[in-house]
């Protein structure tokens, strides 16, 4: 089965409806800069009113690890994306299980330093030199096919119900990651979107065979690892 990711919550509200929709994963964008930041005092409150097999994930750029471990603790996290240049010795920094990096190839050449980063899932998105996601834009296909090959991949970048199929019928993804294809504004989902890319996504995962990987597993979660993470950065 695919798993279903929907990013960029910032209510009570939308991540209840995306939660009973059959989403596998919420996330929540910890970025400043982002139209859809949200704060840790205002997730903490919506992780608690959300079923416990929902993979909560927060999102992060180029942020200190200090902060990141501070702002997943408080919120309870399960999983922490980091969506900017952080490098693999960053990633060190955190217990593999927990770790989604993202990645923004344009070429095969962007793929060269894929072996170095231990991460659970590598997400594929769209390049864009102003905006780190959330941008609209497909991301290079192609180039996540190859990852898929040797790493459980997540695809982004532009996902919405008209390209769906398409996308899982092209790319075989272990999961997906949707946000501006189901909103009406930046940080407010269209619960019409959701429920049909949804719906989408679950009748077409019959149709393809391929091994069946679990990326979103909250029982391998940063909270459920209390203090096993890598002290010093390599």
């Amino acid at each position: 089965m695919t798993e279903i990711k929907i990013c960029g919550l910032t209510s009570i509200a939308d991540a209840r409806f995306v939660a009973e929709s059959g989403a596998d994963a919420l996330g929540f964008i910890f970025y400043p800069r982002s139209p859809r930041y949200v704060a840790p005092e205002v997730v903490r409150a919506i992780v608690r009113v959300l079923p416990p097999e929902v993979a909560k994930t927060g999102v992060f750029v180029n942020e200190g690890i200090q902060t990141v471990k501070s702002v997943m603790e408080y919120c309870e996290l399960d999983f922490v994306q980091l969506h900017g240049n952080e490098s693999p010795g960053y990633c060190r920094c955190f217990p593999e299980s927990v770790i989604i990096k993202a990645l923004f190839p344009r070429m095969d050449e962007d793929l060269n330093s894929l072996a170095e980063y231990r991460a659970r899932a590598i997400l594929v998105d769209a390049y864009d030199p102003q905006r780190p996601g959330g941008t609209g834009k497909t991301s290079k296909w192609e180039l996540a096919v190859k990852i898929r090959q040797s790493r459980p991949l997540i695809l982004s970048g532009g996902l919405n119900p008209d390209n769906i199929e398409t996308a899982m019928e092209k790319v075989l993804p272990d999961a997906v990651d949707i946000n501006s294809g189901v909103e009406e504004t930046p940080g407010k989902k269209d619960y019409g979107r959701v429920m049909e890319i949804i719906d989408l996504i679950r009748r077409n995962d019959g149709a393809y065979d391929k091994e069946k990987i679990k990326i979103f597993d909250t029982t391998m979660g940063y909270n459920h690892r209390g203090n096993d993470y890598i002290d010093n950065i390599i």
